[in-house]
């Protein structure tokens, strides 16, 4: 067999990226990082070690797809739905401040007003790959920020649109005559995909999967997922829309039916692999001529880009109703360049809308900013002067403090105060009311609590990691403090703040492994029911009872493998 073109320089990538990332890792920098950090070093503006930038920012593509087809994966149309107005409201605040931000900030610096709204077009957009990457890794995607963040990069992706069509149109020699002709019909056809979808995945897409399923080849099932994948993007490019949206909107056909999980577990392997390339291709773009060449304008850039973008994010999600601590973590989320604001920026330089040489420390620290994001992603929870600052901001803003006064002669003693109503405060709450038992539930999602004070819970919108939250709940006068949220931070937060606030309450909360539960009990909390072991315990309950072991017996296996999984007694 002769010479495979490219697979020389895929076997250098991997040996260099596995190298740096271990070396990064040791100073508890994140994966991404070093897969950045591997790209610059690598690519033809380093030690030149990869030629072939365009096949590998091919393969790259391929990842961004993999990537938002299993992010899609984990959002079905139910779920999206949930977030529509994080999508709607708080993307268009995102987009729109963001990019008259940078045009006014282009103006005042002299660059003509064409140029400046291209600016503020390439500014607004964030990193879905790499933001999402990290809330992933933290378990964050479904905490408060996490889906503002979300619902603000699937809006981002469908503003994507119209963009690329005014682009052109800013160059000197266009006119501008039938831009907002062209918008409304790209806006009616992504309007119409995303209705397809919904049909498709009501009535086809569930059948199709049965068929392929009755084969009962993992092959083919896995093939026909990636059909679905690629498939999506393809057809959503046809129609002038992003392959990122149309592999998204696929991710989402497949979340509906019974083999979402399925297909998850499957596309892992295969999506890890090419977005670590994607993330290493957006290494090789980073030049260092230009860092050395325009050192001031860099380091402005890259504070605009972490300092800016994130003012103007929190600023959203405040307005949007959201608490200081949970905008100010959106806000870190979003601060970044995006992958499509490289695509704009070729856009931009063929169509003449701006030269070369322009974009190149824009372009340099964008780079530096997604680098610096996972990094400043694990940093945030850890912000708390922020939150303070914007705490009496966020009370002007979005007027949506806790209402005290309701729980005034109410709930002020010998009650459970209970933070999340998911489904497991829901199962808590319901057990409480069957009991008698006084409760009061604290709340981050608006729409849950307007929903559970319609049906008469005595549910309130509060951030509990503030001391102020947990006082107006009358935590010292009540018998129990519930966690049931899925923001481990937050968790973490609320059990020191509550040990303050109320030291005699005990506190009962949930971990998802045991490491986790060891370090909420050393803070302070009385009960950690650890997933990890419930699950495992369950398991082994539901085996003897199929195994037809008698039912005294299957109750002493599991209160042994309880006591073995015990944490030993400080």
């Amino acid at each position: 067999m002769g010479h495979i073109p490219l697979l020389d320089e895929l076997s250098l990538i991997a040996v260099l990226a596995v190298a740096v990332t271990v070396l990064l890792a040791r100073l508890r920098l994140p994966t991404v990082a070093g897969l950045l950090a591997a790209g610059a070093l690598a690519g033809p503006n380093g030690l030149r070690l990869v030629h072939s930038t365009e096949a590998i920012e091919m393969l790259a593509e391929v990842g961004v797809v993999l990537l938002l087809f299993t992010i899609g994966l984990e959002f079905s149309l139910e779920r999206l739905t949930s977030i529509f107005k994080s999508v709607a409201l708080g993307g268009l605040l995102q987009v729109v401040l963001t990019a008259a931000a940078t045009t006014l900030g282009a103006r005042l610096l002299g660059v003509p007003l064409a140029q400046g709204v291209f600016y503020g077009f390439v500014v607004s957009l964030s990193s879905t790959a790499i933001v999402l990457r990290a809330l992933g890794d933290r378990n964050e995607l479904d905490a408060p920020h996490g889906r503002f963040i979300v619902g603000t990069l699937v809006f981002q992706d469908l503003a994507v649109v119209p963009m690329v069509l005014v682009v052109p149109v800013l160059a000197p020699s266009e006119a501008a005559g039938s831009v907002g002709l062209d918008v409304s019909f790209a806006l009616g056809k992504a309007a119409l995909l995303v209705a397809v979808t919904i049909v498709v995945a009501r009535v086809v897409v569930p059948r199709v999967l049965d068929w392929v399923d009755a084969s009962r080849s993992r092959e083919t099932f896995l093939i026909a997922v990636l059909g679905l994948c690629i498939g999506t993007a393809w057809l959503t490019s046809l129609a002038g829309l992003s392959l990122a949206l149309g592999a998204f909107l696929g991710g989402m056909v497949v979340a509906g039916t019974a083999y979402g999980h399925r297909a998850m577990g499957d596309m892992l392997p295969l999506r890890d692999v090419f977005v670590s390339l994607f993330f290493v291709s957006l290494g090789m773009l980073f030049d260092v001529r230009v860092v050395l060449a325009h050192p001031v304008a860099l380091l402005l850039l890259t504070v605009a880009f972490l300092g800016g973008k994130a003012v103007l994010a929190t600023a959203s999600a405040l307005v949007m109703g959201f608490p200081a601590r949970v905008a100010l973590l959106a806000g870190v989320g979003l601060a970044q360049f995006g992958e499509f604001g490289f695509v704009l920026a070729r856009l931009g330089e063929s169509s003449g809308v701006v030269r070369s040489e322009a974009l190149g420390p824009l372009l340099a620290a964008g780079i530096v900013s997604m680098f610096l994001t996972p990094v400043l992603v694990r940093l945030s929870p850890h912000f708390t002067a922020g939150e303070r600052l914007l705490a009496p901001l966020q009370r002007r803003v979005s007027g949506t403090d806790l209402p005290t006064a309701a729980l005034e002669g109410r709930i002020a003693s010998e009650h459970v105060v209970v933070v999340g109503y998911g489904l497991a405060g829901r199962m808590t709450t319901s057990a409480l009311e069957r009991l008698s038992v006084k409760y009061v539930v604290l709340e981050l999602n608006a729409e849950t609590v307007r929903n559970a004070v319609r049906a008469s819970v005595p549910a309130f919108y509060a951030d509990a990691t503030s001391p102020e939250a947990l006082e107006h709940a009358h935590l010292p006068s009540a018998r129990a403090l519930v966690l049931l949220i899925n923001d481990r931070t937050a968790v973490e937060r609320i059990v020191d703040t509550a040990r303050r606030v109320a030291p005699a309450v005990p506190i009962i909360t949930r971990a998802r492994y045991q490491t986790e539960g060891e370090r909420l009990r050393a803070s302070g909390a009385a009960e950690v029911v650890v997933e990890e072991i419930a699950g495992a315990v369950e398991i082994v309950e539901a085996l003897l009872s199929r195994l037809e072991v008698p039912p005294d017996e299957v109750r002493r296996c599991v209160d042994s493998s309880r006591r073995s999984l015990a944490p030993a007694p400080a």
